[in-house]
């Protein structure tokens, strides 16, 4: 008679469940992140119509939602690749997960190389999308609030090299007097200093403050004697601004910096260590 033999699954998994839990509990709020990012992304295309007219969205690589989409939808895609991944113990997904976190991390290295060889070439690139986002102040609400964080939360300061940048802007150039723009020679709010105990932030603070002989105008009408001083907006221009900070900052920069790169190398390493013991689990069933 013959004997058949069976071959099944062991039922005690040798899967460390420490590893395997560990990679899923990280990816799910990493694939929660990256779903709440997108999100945020789409609603700002779906607030200024974009969906329905994307000929409206110039500079693409430059808008603040498009980059919330995209970094949002990579994050996503990473999360969901682990976390499906170490949760059923898929060892395509977990290849993908660890290839996708090499990948980002071997492109941010080559980043900062590049940014330190190239250090002018990137400043100057830098620049001119600094200038156009000056240009297209008025046109992008996304861009609009972005430099206005920029210049009166995180850096303190106005234009890119100084106030007088202002004037590529077809609103704040000195030019649209001729058109009636009440913002002509003037500045954003953003640039300007706030006062001590200010309650109310006064949005027309930078009206005319580049305009020739304002402060004289400006003492004579209040009948009181001509004085000379400091205009109350940021005169330091924010490439410079940018500079100093991340030299106040550069431990803090740095350590940041190197966690998320011990972070994405452990990812790669309990991804692949967890596929290694599927794949010795799944030699012992025959």
């Amino acid at each position: 008679m013959a004997i058949q033999q069976k071959y099944r699954r062991e039922e005690v998994s040798e899967v460390s469940c420490c590893l395997k839990y560990i990679i899923f509990s990280f990816n799910v709020l990493f694939w929660m992140f990256g779903l709440s990012v997108m999100a945020v992304g789409v609603w700002a295309w779906t607030e200024k119509n974009a969906f329905n007219n994307l000929s409206k969205l110039t500079h693409l690589a430059l808008d603040p939602a498009f980059a919330l989409i995209l970094i949002g939808g990579i994050t996503f895609i990473i999360g969901f690749t682990g976390c499906i991944g170490a949760l059923r113990e898929n060892t395509c997904l977990l290849g993908s997960y660890a290839v996708l976190l090499a990948v980002i991390l071997i492109l941010e290295l080559t980043a900062g190389v590049l940014t330190f060889v190239f250090k002018d070439s990137i400043k100057s690139q830098a620049t001119e999308g600094l200038q156009t986002f000056i240009v297209h102040y008025r046109e992008d609400p996304d861009q609009q609030n972005l430099i206005d964080w920029i210049q009166e939360d995180w850096l303190q300061c106005c234009g890119i090299k100084g106030p007088e940048d202002w004037d590529l802007n077809n609103y704040f150039n000195c030019s649209s007097q001729k058109v009636g723009s009440r913002e002509a020679c003037g500045v954003p709010f953003s640039c300007c200093k706030r006062k001590l105990n200010e309650i109310v932030e006064n949005k027309q603070c930078g009206y005319d403050v580049r305009k020739e002989g304002f402060y004289a105008e400006k003492w004579t009408s209040l009948n009181l004697p001509t004085q000379t001083g400091e205009r109350n907006i940021y005169e330091r221009g924010c490439m410079r601004a940018a500079e100093e900070w991340v030299e106040d900052n550069f431990i803090g920069v740095l350590t940041t910096v190197m966690t998320v790169t011990i972070l994405q190398i452990l990812g790669i390493c309990f991804a692949q260590n967890l596929r290694a013991d599927i794949f010795a689990q799944k030699g012992k069933w025959h």
